[in-house]
């Protein structure tokens, strides 16, 4: 990384910043070179092995000792890359919306098997998708829900500009309205736009009493209103009382949980008249998503 005049082959780069990464205790620190270097090269992993003698030119070094310089100041990987796969699928991501985690994969699949469980298959189907940030859920059920129509709200304006990209790059634009909307807010959705099958929530969950206790790379680049309430339970439990009056007769209310957040939650939903409560875990063994019907025993 030192040598300036030195000519690179990509895989002597990647070993050198692989190791000077370890060296400043980056974390993931092969993954990061790795991406980083993808980017500049305009190569996925594969070819970045494949090709591994390919020679790194003077502009792409440049450009990578940048990216390589930010992300030992903190900044996280997809924020530098601009991407971030989701359910197979890229998105794009910025400062403007929070990072997409594969634990929220984990909600769609569910949120959609349990849909067709109930029977919703069909052309009408209609979802909403509260706190949507970059678009990921609402694009990913638009995708593999081809029939479906999809609302999707989030607070921030900024936010729903990147979501709105990410579904006209995909296509879908036409079948998400996206709507400036708070979820803590009495009446966010007005009830002439009830019906949905389906409500999928993201909210914020983690108490502000944990936000210091959060990876650093986290408190200082991703939004902060898309990841903490003071108790952590506040968009839970504005959601769980409004769902009701959203929900068409027997629909579906899924939230992806806190790690803690289990037992409070599912509480709400009883308190709100929801029934047949299911719990999943993550790929770490926590309750992590949460779904109930609305009406159920």
């Amino acid at each position: 990384m030192q040598q300036a005049d030195k000519e690179w082959k990509s895989i002597e780069l990647l070993q050198t910043t692989t190791a000077f990464f370890e060296e400043k205790q980056v974390s993931e620190a092969r993954l990061s070179a790795e991406l980083l270097l993808c980017h500049v090269l305009k190569a996925n992993r594969l070819q970045l092995y494949l090709q591994h003698s390919r020679p790194v030119y003077p502009d792409e070094l440049d450009a990578y000792r940048a990216l390589c310089r930010k992300r030992l100041q903190g900044w996280p990987v997809q924020y530098l890359t601009g991407e971030q796969y989701f359910y197979g699928r890229v998105f794009k991501v910025d400062p403007r919306v929070l990072i997409p985690r594969p634990e929220t994969e984990l909600v769609v699949e569910h949120a959609i098997e349990r849909l067709r469980g109930c029977g919703g298959e069909g052309s009408q189907l209609s979802i909403l998708d509260i706190g949507t940030g970059s678009g990921c859920i609402a694009v990913t059920a638009a995708l593999q829900l081809p029939g479906a129509r999809i609302t999707a709200i989030d607070c921030s304006a900024e936010a729903l500009d990147v979501a709105r990209e990410n579904a006209r790059s995909y296509g879908v634009e036409t079948r998400i309205r996206f709507l400036q909307a708070d979820m803590l807010a009495p009446e966010f959705l007005e009830d002439d736009e009830a019906a949905f099958d389906l409500i999928i929530a993201n909210p914020p969950y983690i108490p502000d009493s944990e936000w210091d206790d959060l990876q650093a790379e986290v408190r200082e680049h991703e939004p902060r209103v898309a990841l903490t309430t003071a108790s952590g339970l506040e968009c839970y439990r504005a959601v769980a009382a409004r769902a009701p009056s959203l929900l068409c007769q027997s629909g579906i209310l899924c939230f992806e949980l806190h790690a803690e957040g289990a037992g409070a939650v599912s509480v709400l939903m009883k308190e709100n008249g929801f029934g047949d409560i299911l719990l999943y875990k993550d790929y770490g063994g926590y309750d992590r998503i949460l779904s109930a019907i609305r009406g159920g025993l």
